[in-house]
């Protein structure tokens, strides 16, 4: 059975609080009408235990790597860490699509989604070292980022200032994935008026991003 996860970077705890997750919802909603086989999982990553890259875990990485240590050779400490960060390495390979939701926060996404990317980072298993540069393991994937910004972005003097997407896109593009032109509802916090209309239209655009998905065979 395929299987799509479905990733959300927000402290908010559903889609009544979170206009990003309600264009998300849309987007999985029109997905499953399609592909109703689909196993759908949730990570919302504001709920899970993300280890974050700290002295164990270089200590850890380092030893491994290039040091000649074996993984029994690690500290209790160093090894644990280690063996959750492989643990929701795996657990993010064993799926076909995936679906990102992320506000923009002071010009990236939230810290949170940079410490669940840096557990997907590990080499031999989401990338490898080759004569000619990294290539990454995880291709065949598809993936699409939807994201909410408060200001404007595609255009004008900040345009060059964005780093939630560029980063996420760039990230993912490294481990090897097919990517989906990204949804984005922006303004709404410039043009709060306009925000009914502004997340209206990002609806509708999840919604053919999902039947574009969706029609995409998956082959891993």
């Amino acid at each position: 059975m395929s299987k799509l996860i479905y990733i959300t970077a927000n402290p908010k705890p559903d889609s009544k609080l979170s206009k990003g997750m309600q264009i998300g919802e849309v987007f999985l909603e029109e997905f499953k009408s399609i592909q109703p086989d689909v196993e759908i999982e949730p990570m919302h990553l504001y709920d899970m235990d993300i280890p974050e890259i700290d002295m164990d875990l270089l200590s850890a990485r380092a030893k491994l790597s290039f040091m000649g240590y074996t993984k029994e050779q690690l500290s209790e400490a160093e090894r644990t860490k280690l063996e959750k960060m492989h643990a929701l390495a795996d657990r993010f390979i064993a799926a076909d699509y995936y679906v990102f939701v992320t506000p923009i926060w002071n010009l990236g996404a939230p810290a949170i989604l940079k410490s669940f990317m840096d557990c997907l980072f590990i080499a031999e298993k989401t990338f490898t070292n080759t004569a000619d540069g990294p290539k990454g393991l995880l291709t065949g994937r598809k993936a699409i980022h939807i994201q909410t910004r408060g200001g404007i972005y595609s255009s004008g003097p900040m345009v060059e200032f964005e780093m939630g997407d560029r980063y996420l896109m760039k990230a993912l593009k490294f481990l090897g994935f097919d990517l989906m032109e990204t949804v984005v509802a922006e303004g709404m916090d410039h043009f709060p008026k306009k925000a009914p209309e502004i997340i209206a239209k990002a609806k509708e655009q999840a919604t053919e991003a999902a039947r574009e998905m969706a029609k995409q065979t998956v082959t891993l």
